[in-house]
């Protein structure tokens, strides 16, 4: 049995959750699809597009990770599944990991709520490793966002989805 030390670990880590991105992004070129279609949906353009503005503080709340679907601003870093796309996010993930080996507490994420989706605020490297990790739920203080207009709203109630496969293609 090898051992490995944390440091190394949490360095195979990256590199494994980094070649997951790439490699998806590689069967998407190969089935002749865009590879935005792995990028996480932004959470701008849904916001403009719902008029989702109105904010609701929802505290906090175990969300099912399969439900956050995006970023505020961090769409180009991490894809649909929020493993990593760049190199350049790997000292932060690495930390992040290595709290998650030492079963070290870290602050809750916070999430904004647009319909059944959710979007990371603030938290994107401890949700992409609890999501490498395979943890079906994580701690969130939750922000909810509704519309300002009754036809966002009945969008929001299911005639209109925000799904990541929708929204990519």
């Amino acid at each position: 049995m090898i051992l490995m030390d944390l440091n190394e670990q949490v360095d195979w880590d990256f590199s494994r959750a980094l070649r997951k991105a790439r490699l998806r992004r590689l069967v998407l070129r190969l089935r002749g699809k865009p590879t935005t279609c792995s990028i996480a949906p932004s959470f701008d353009e849904i916001q403009g597009t719902l008029r989702a503005y109105n904010r609701v503080r929802r505290g906090i709340r175990v969300v099912d990770l399969r439900k956050i679907v995006g970023s505020v601003g961090r769409s180009r870093d991490f894809d649909n599944s929020f493993m990593p796309l760049r190199a350049a996010v790997g000292e932060r993930w690495k930390r992040v990991d290595l709290a998650f080996y030492r079963d070290q507490t870290l602050p809750r994420v916070s999430l904004y709520k647009v319909g059944d989706e959710y979007f990371v605020e603030d938290g994107n490297h401890r949700i992409s490793v609890a999501r490498y990790h395979g943890l079906p739920d994580v701690e969130a203080d939750v922000t909810e966002l509704w519309p300002a207009h009754a036809d966002s709203a009945r969008a929001l109630s299911g005639d209109f989805s925000i799904s990541a496969s929708q929204h990519a293609a």
